[in-house]
């Protein structure tokens, strides 16, 4: 099998890379990307690109599975008008592509909360970006919607630092239907999003953080 990895540089991806390079059951990863990567594993094939450009550099890669991670903030990325190009232009564009090369299955990583009918910019967004790979066909997406993101950022973000010591306290009420609010690890969406690329589900699968705990 051959997968494809977009955002392998992000809190998810960088997990999410180290298993697929690991894991037998892939032997090629191509790992599109904005740098190059310091890697020395012979199965990665690394496409240091622009991701304006990503429908000249995957002409003719042929890839089975397509792991998108791809995510920015409005801070990081500067305005609404370009969060929106890396959370849904982008993602969109990499589905087309990979499709059309004939994948058959496609893992995105959104956010809870995520509908495309939602009043909050960041939520709306995530869920036109799914409707929008939805709306594709693929013979298997999985989408992942976890809750706020526990792990070491190479980068600082200040209202997530803060998010993250209050909600110590507050996932020990998060039961019952509250669960899914609790603080998940990127580490276990990353183990979540291979274990489902190797099962036999098909159709949309949407998995909230709680679900993916358990997947």
């Amino acid at each position: 099998m051959k997968a494809l990895i977009a955002g392998a540089t992000g809190l998810i991806g960088s997990y999410l890379l180290s298993m697929l390079l690991e894991d037998p059951y892939y032997e090629q990863v191509v790992i599109i990307t904005r740098r190059t990567l310091d890697l020395s594993n012979e199965k990665s094939n690394q496409i240091v690109t622009d991701f304006d450009k990503i429908r000249d550099v995957l002409t003719g890669i042929q890839v089975d599975h397509v792991f998108c991670c791809l995510g920015t903030t409005i801070k990081k990325a500067g305005s609404k008008e370009a969060f929106k190009k890396v959370d849904l232009e982008y993602p969109m564009e990499l589905a087309r592509i990979t499709l059309k090369n004939k994948a058959d299955k496609f893992l995105l990583v959104t956010a809870l909360g995520a509908n495309k009918h939602s009043i909050i910019f960041y939520n709306r967004v995530k869920g036109e970006v799914e409707e929008a790979i939805r709306q594709l066909g693929f013979p298997s997406l999985y989408i992942f919607r976890p809750s706020l993101l526990l792990g070491i950022r190479d980068e600082k973000r200040i209202g997530e630092d803060i998010a993250k010591k209050t909600y110590k306290y507050l996932d020990k009420i998060f039961i019952g239907p509250f669960k899914k609010y609790k603080g998940i690890h990127a580490k276990a969406v990353a183990v979540s999003m291979l274990r489902m690329a190797k099962s036999s589900q098909t159709g949309t699968v949407i998995l909230e953080s709680d679900k993916i705990k358990e997947a």
